[in-house]
């Protein structure tokens, strides 16, 4: 089945579910397809405790369920389905999902950006009870506990040095002698007395499945095979995130590490925008998402103004141009007249 929409939405994270708020509340009556993870990857976090609004703090799915229904309350048509296909070069642009074919004017792009993991089943078991990827979102939880980062990069680095404002104790696992990171990032870290180094050795397996939360896990020493565990709270993934951008490579220019590029939330293509972690890098946080929503959302509304004012004009300039040639027509024929009456 085909139909058109004025405005269509790529993923319902905070982005995405921000985007359908302002966009609905403006009378668009937005689409938003949902994708495989309804609610983005907030729905795997437990406590948020830093979005505006929530002095007792929130869990994650809840406050996603919460945008869902606000956003329907406005108008907005959420489909369970996911884009197997997204074609932005020529307009109307087209998104084909398992379904349908669905044309649209302008087209909000929100799927965000997934954490790499290591591709533990503890790792995913434990996600959100002790295993995070973000000490930003979930340092403040791991007051006075032992934890460790995994990863060798800056972000791994910062994320390790942020930490040490609550925890204990954090212990930096990397499975090289040398670090990826800056040496301004590697000095800073060196001078952290709370921070021990773990080289060239790597995580086999995080402990407390059974239990529901992280008590301890499992390191191997890349050089000896050696296996030794480690009894620690928390396991911080830090070993990049990737950009869900799969369905518009070769269609809209990214960075180098694939995110989208824009200036704001506007991409190269106009009508099509960008918001949150997917054109985000650096932030990446459930309000500075929703913040780039909303951005998004108005820029497509002042989009859709602007075809609007263009076909009027484009209608007034045709009547204009075609009332003229109208009395040209009519000056013709009396001219015409005139001549012929004289001749007579």
């Amino acid at each position: 089945m085909q139909y058109k929409e004025k405005v269509s939405i790529l993923g319902s994270g905070a982005a995405g579910l921000t985007a359908a708020i302002y966009t609905a509340r403006a009378g668009l009556n937005p689409l938003v397809i949902q994708g495989l993870q309804a609610g983005g990857q907030l729905t795997i976090t437990t406590d948020v405790e830093n979005f505006p609004g929530f002095p007792k703090g929130i869990l994650g799915p809840e406050l996603m369920e919460e945008m869902h229904k606000q956003a329907e309350r406005f108008g907005t048509r959420l489909i369970y389905d996911m884009a197997e296909s997204v074609d932005v070069t020529r307009r109307p642009f087209r998104i084909t999902t398992s379904q349908d074919e669905i044309l649209t004017d302008t087209l909000i792009v929100c799927t965000g950006a997934s954490a790499k993991l290591l591709g533990h089943d503890s790792e995913l078991k434990l996600m959100g009870h002790g295993v995070s990827a973000c000490a930003t979102c979930d340092g403040f939880f791991f007051k006075d506990k032992d934890v460790v980062v995994v990863g060798g990069g800056d972000t791994a680095l910062e994320e390790a040095c942020f930490l040490t404002r609550f925890c204990r104790s954090v212990t930096i696992i990397h499975r090289r002698s040398h670090f990826r990171a800056s040496a301004i990032m590697v000095e800073r870290v060196k001078q952290q007395q709370k921070i021990s180094l773990l080289v060239d050795s790597v995580l086999d397996e995080i402990l407390g499945v059974e239990q529901g939360a992280v008590t301890g896990i499992k390191v191997r020493n890349v050089a000896t095979g050696s296996i030794s565990e480690l009894a620690v709270d928390g396991v911080f993934i830090a070993i990049g995130h990737k950009p869900n951008t799969e369905l518009l490579e070769g269609q809209l220019e990214l960075t180098e590490s694939g995110y989208i590029k824009t200036v704001g939330v506007k991409t190269a293509i106009p009508g099509v925008f960008a918001a949150g972690d997917v054109q985000d890098e650096r932030y990446r946080q459930a309000i500075t998402a929703a913040g780039s929503g909303c951005m998004a959302a108005l820029e497509a509304q002042w989009f859709l103004e602007g075809l609007a004012h263009k076909a009027v004009v484009s209608s007034t300039t045709c009547e204009i141009a075609s009332d003229v040639e109208h009395v040209k027509t009519k000056v013709r024929k009396k001219a015409a007249q005139a001549e012929r009456l004289t001749v007579a």
